[in-house]
């Protein structure tokens, strides 16, 4: 049985979109991230690893992520298996990065814009 990663042949699943996009920071970041982690002097991950990864995503997951956040998702689960980081690190991370700009986003001031901080 196929997994909701093979899409060749599905009758109802149309069109594939192959409209380009500028990429985020985030989605550059995280293409930075593989770049790093599967460079020949590093070999943390794979690239046989992370379509492993990705393949092993949950249906609903898979279908609602985007490119780079089952990329970012895969890289998360790799890091975890191989005792890179834990679960617990990567999560208090992220909550750090996110009061960070939660404290970044209140001290602007409203004349400079959203992307100036303040001095």
């Amino acid at each position: 049985m196929p997994g909701v990663h093979d899409r060749g042949g599905w009758p109802d699943a149309g069109p594939i979109n192959k409209a380009e996009h500028e990429l985020s920071f985030w989605e550059k970041r995280t293409d930075a991230l593989l770049v790093l982690l599967s460079s020949a002097d590093r070999r943390v991950i794979r690239v046989d690893e992370l379509r492993r990864a990705i393949e092993s995503l949950p249906p609903e997951a898979y279908e609602t992520m985007g490119y780079y956040e089952r990329w970012i998702s895969a890289i998360e689960t790799l890091l975890i298996e191989k005792n890179v980081l834990t679960k617990a690190e990567i999560d208090r991370k992220a909550e750090q990065i996110v009061e960070q700009r939660k404290i970044e986003t209140t001290e602007r001031s409203p004349v400079d814009g959203p992307d100036v901080p303040v001095a």
